[in-house]
């Protein structure tokens, strides 16, 4: 990307994130350092991606904000809704794009091509091109899934249990407004890689209309990935009292509260409460463990808004219970890694496809 254009681009993308505090100040560094490696790329579409990528997701996190400070909650006991992203949300989309893009570039300069006029992709080679798009298509992919899918008026299901209802926000829940939304984040990136890419004369409009098909479809296969991966390795904490997925700043596990030295099983607390006599026994209960009253209520609660009913509510002992998946992955860990395995079998697809070995993609 020629300075002249990559100086003032950078420079007016750090400013926008700094004047609407999208960004946290480290993740302002993080997003400077990763717009400097997309520019060094000779080709603009690589920058392109990363500005339409950032762009389009605060966009689209912007229009649910409000929406999602209603359905969910933060960690710290206040409404939900996403404040400003750090530097590990921002690598944790951008890193295996930033990555590739160091090797395409080094690849073009030991063919001699890197300052080239006419450098141009020719279809059937220059693999990693594939990964650089299909990450951001899956990240974009997945951004529009989970920050417009709340939207839906109908619950979302969990995709590893489809007959399953969960609560919006859960790790793992899908819906058709969802799926239709990760799509459309997919087509964005996969039209802008269309436009500016430049192809080379053997491409015919048809190979770019594939080429455009096979990215959308890349970015949806990511949103459902990561939904995948969120589903079993990312735990999805619900608040008890309230119903709501909680969600962790910055991407962050989520602390369950409770802990077995500071109270005892609501199951425990019935048995002693029962042991009483008459009036007695009635005034044991309510003081031992007034909140038997709520718990009832507390479990309604809980299956309306979708959790499964083995998860039982109870006002005083455990305000949080994981009601989905392991907690094995924060959120930004499984976008991470679902960002890399989209890009990774998009390369082998496209390897295939095209009869190039993927070998001389790993060697260069």
């Amino acid at each position: 990307m020629k300075p002249v254009i990559a100086v003032p681009a950078i420079a007016a993308l750090v400013f926008r994130a700094w004047s609407r505090k999208s960004l946290t100040p480290v993740g302002i560094l993080a997003a400077l350092i990763t717009a400097v490696v997309h520019a060094i790329h000779p080709w603009s579409v690589c920058f392109a991606l990363l500005a339409v990528f950032f762009l389009a997701g605060t966009s689209a996190t912007k229009v649910k904000h409000g929406i999602k400070a209603k359905l969910t909650q933060s960690a710290d006991g206040a409404a939900g809704g996403e404040g400003p992203r750090n530097h590990i949300q921002v690598l944790a989309n951008s890193l295996t794009a930033s990555i590739l893009i160091m090797l395409h570039a080094w690849q073009l300069k030991k063919e001699g091509t890197y300052a080239k006029d006419d450098l141009c992709w020719r279809r059937g080679s220059d693999v990693l091109v594939v990964g650089i798009v299909a990450n951001y298509a899956a990240t974009c992919a997945d951004t529009f899934s989970s920050e417009l899918g709340i939207l839906s008026r109908s619950k979302p299901r969990l995709v590893t249990a489809p007959w399953r209802i969960v609560p919006p926000g859960t790790n793992g829940g899908v819906s058709l407004a969802g799926l239709s939304a990760g799509l459309l984040g997919g087509f964005i990136i996969a039209i802008t890689s269309t436009l500016l890419i430049p192809f080379c004369d053997n491409w015919s409009f048809g190979d770019k209309i594939k080429y455009t098909q096979a990215i959308a479809l890349a970015g949806l296969g990511g949103s459902i990935l990561d939904s995948v991966l969120g589903a079993i390795f990312q735990a999805s904490v619900v608040d008890l009292h309230s119903g709501k997925v909680v969600e962790g700043a910055g991407g962050r596990k989520v602390l369950v509260h409770g802990h077995p030295m500071h109270f005892k099983p609501a199951a425990e607390l019935r048995s002693k409460a029962g042991r009483g006599e008459g009036k007695d026994g009635i005034a044991k209960t309510s003081t031992i463990d007034p909140s038997l009253n709520d718990s009832a209520k507390l479990s309604r609660t809980m299956q309306q808004a979708g959790v499964s009913g083995t998860v039982v509510g109870d006002s005083q002992h455990e305000s949080r219970k994981i009601a989905v998946g392991y907690d094995i992955l924060d959120n930004n860990a499984v976008n991470l890694l679902m960002a890399a395995l989209v890009s990774v079998v998009s390369m082998v697809g496209a390897c295939l496809i095209w009869d190039v070995p993927f070998s001389s993609v790993i060697l260069l």
